[in-house]
């Protein structure tokens, strides 16, 4: 085990697109875990959109990271030291906190993983928070239908390629829009949607006319700006638009215009936000539902995992951009239950 613990903070809050120079690099001494507490070794870090919010400073559903504070993220890590009996030295847990090597959190809040169950770093994917978010979004307010056209923005992404995979199940036609043809035969051919859009087409509206002849009955919003705008026009009567989130519009200092909501009455629409944090108790229903799926290979996933914590800062700024292909991860060090 180490004697210092290496972090990234948050230098200052970014004004529009974050920089490398918003965040700062240090060495701290190892924290020293209380009575309750576990004291992880980081393996995984998850780097995920709704951390742009964490750093802006402005009021949303949970409080801000502070300047000169530990980023935030959930980390997959093996248990160095224990205060708690419910954990012992080498067990592989979710829970453990923030953009640093170890962190000392308390027991209660740590999820035991079996690594036989599936690859450590899945806990952060698609059998963790963003699993959860595709399946609660669809569960509670899409509702596919068997036959219905869903549309999923951001569908090579750790949550739509989710998304896409269980609406599939439900029997309804998904079409994908992503970035890039190299996600787009991705989502084709190995997530089995009917279609994937390139969001850089020349005309966006006339590549969905193509792709949902008879319209869009739900919609999974990961993006907002143009993608929001293309679809909104094209949702059928009585659709229902899923708000998990507008990565797109994250770095904008001034809100964008948004859709004409009065359709919205004419066509009775269901738009409604969520936030998986209010879902946690049905954690543990997903996994059980989604684990056996990802063992058959009948749930595919797609990870980008970049290698070191000091690359943190600069695969988050291209997070925000979508240079990412699936979900991002940082390995933060040796995974011992992963060899080559």
């Amino acid at each position: 085990m180490e004697n210092r613990n290496r972090q990234v903070l948050l230098k200052r809050r970014p004004t529009g697109a974050p920089t490398a120079g918003d965040f700062e690099i240090t060495d701290a001494p190892l924290p020293d875990p209380a009575e309750g507490d576990v004291l992880v070794r980081g393996i995984y870090l998850s780097l995920d959109p709704y951390m742009r919010g964490r750093i802006s400073g402005v009021r949303s559903y949970a409080r801000p990271v502070e300047v000169g504070a530990v980023m935030e993220g959930r980390v997959v890590g093996e248990v160095a030291r224990s205060r708690d009996p419910g954990f012992g030295e080498g067990d592989y847990v979710l829970g453990g906190f923030g953009w640093q090597l170890y962190s000392a959190v308390l027991g209660q809040g740590l999820l035991k993983l079996d690594p036989a169950e599936a690859p450590l770093s899945t806990a952060l994917g698609v059998l963790g928070m963003p699993g959860l978010t595709a399946y609660v979004g669809l569960d509670e307010i899409g509702k596919p239908k068997h036959g219905e056209t869903v549309v999923v923005s951001a569908a090579s992404g750790a949550v739509g390629a989710v998304v896409g995979q269980l609406a599939r199940r439900h029997g309804a036609r998904v079409v994908g829009v992503a970035g890039g043809s190299d996600k787009c035969r991705w989502v084709e051919a190995e997530l089995g949607f009917e279609v994937c859009i390139d969001h850089r087409s020349a005309d966006l509206g006339a590549a969905l006319d193509r792709a949902c002849p008879t319209g869009i009955d739900v919609y999974w919003e990961n993006v907002g700006g143009t993608v929001q705008q293309a679809v909104f026009p094209r949702l059928n009567d009585f659709a229902r638009m899923v708000m998990c989130g507008m990565v797109a519009e994250y770095n904008d200092v001034e809100p964008r215009p948004g859709p004409n909501l009065m359709s919205a009455v004419r066509k009775r629409l269901k738009i409604q936000g969520f936030i998986v944090g209010d879902r946690w108790q049905r954690f543990v229903e997903y996994r059980a539902m989604a684990a056996p799926l990802l063992r058959s290979g009948e749930l595919k996933y797609r990870e980008d995992i970049v290698d070191g914590l000091d690359r943190a800062p600069e695969a988050f700024i291209g997070l925000l951009q979508g240079r990412n292909f699936g979900k991002l991860v940082v390995k933060l060090g040796d995974d011992p239950t992963r060899r080559a």
